[in-house]
């Protein structure tokens, strides 16, 4: 356990990845450091993500995020029913490090929130693209999809990101 915990610490000083993504496939993913980036998905600056499939978005954080959170262990979500304003907050993740709030990448009406977050809230960390999704919104302006990074963008942002820090 702790050659583990120092090969990790060591590799991340490094950035050097050493964790596995192997349930995820290579055509639909793009790895950097300990982060994975999915085609597919539109990404914010303030690191959520969003699928659109038909009249809904889900939304939830990137695998980058909670990478630099650390151990989720409290999420706070809004109730469906409610909106959500592009670039606004609608929520916070608690983890061991920090609590940060969570930004809409769209606007829209909330109609599914994942309710496995309150009981479960290290799905964010173990499954940030599947199991840790948090919302699902009926888009009121599908445009604003348009202006978010496809994972190219994100995954290029990110490395600038981390190397200004």
């Amino acid at each position: 356990m702790a050659l583990r915990m120092w090969a990790s610490s060591t590799a991340n000083a490094l950035k050097i990845s050493c964790a596995s993504k192997a349930h995820l496939s290579p055509a639909f993913s793009l790895s950097r450091c300990f982060s994975t980036v999915l085609d597919g998905l539109k990404y914010a600056e303030s690191h959520e993500w969003v699928k659109h499939e038909g009249a809904v978005a889900t939304i939830g954080i990137t695998d980058h995020a909670q990478d630099h959170l650390g151990e989720v262990v409290f999420v706070e979500l809004p109730e469906a029913g409610g909106s959500v304003t592009k670039g606004k907050g609608f929520g916070a993740v608690e983890s061991v490090k920090a609590t940060s709030d969570i930004n809409s990448p769209i606007s829209g009406e909330v109609v599914e929130v994942n309710s496995k977050l309150t009981e479960t809230p290290g799905l964010i960390n173990s499954s940030p693209y599947e199991d840790g999704w948090m919302i699902k919104v009926k888009p009121s302006s599908p445009s604003e999809l348009e202006s978010l990074m496809g994972p190219k963008e994100y995954t290029k942002f990110c490395e600038e990101e981390d190397a200004a820090h």
